[in-house]
């Protein structure tokens, strides 16, 4: 058991490599796929990061399906934050793609919901996370002057 962890789900390998990013600038945080999560890793827990590629403008059904498991107390007291991988709006020229982001939004919004769902609080605002190769990730002290850990 750890006292952080980061759990993720992805679907062409992109939101791993950001999640096993995320966990290495928290100090070799422990990194588990959605499905390998069991209820010991949650216990004991004071920061989760849970991340998911966006798919169809929602986090994948084994995000949301984990999350609602959970029920209304399982992560109280656990300070949590949402990530996503997204295609940002400013990088499309699709007209489409844009106004429908404008209406349904990304991953991360309805992560950070039910996050709060389970009890959490949301200790850090979300944030859509380029690929690892680009070197976005969290960090402990360019977290909006946050501190978390």
């Amino acid at each position: 058991m750890s006292e952080k962890l980061v759990i993720f789900d992805s679907v062409f390998g992109n939101t791993a490599q950001v999640a096993k990013a995320i966990g290495e600038a928290f100090g070799d945080v422990p990194v588990k796929k959605v499905d390998e999560v069991t209820r010991e890793d949650l216990q004991g827990l004071s920061i989760l990061l849970v991340g998911s590629p966006t798919r169809a403008f929602n986090p994948t059904p084994a995000i949301k399906d984990y999350l609602k498991s959970l029920g209304a107390d399982a992560l109280k007291g656990v300070k949590a934050a949402a990530f996503d991988k997204r295609i940002p709006k400013d990088k499309t020229d699709s007209g489409f793609l844009k106004f429908m982001v404008n209406i349904f939004g990304y991953a991360d919004k309805k992560i950070e919901k039910q996050l709060v769902k389970t009890g959490a609080t949301i200790g850090i605002e979300s944030r859509a996370l380029g690929s690892a190769a680009q070197k976005v990730c969290f960090t402990r002290e360019s977290l909006n002057g946050r501190k978390i850990g």
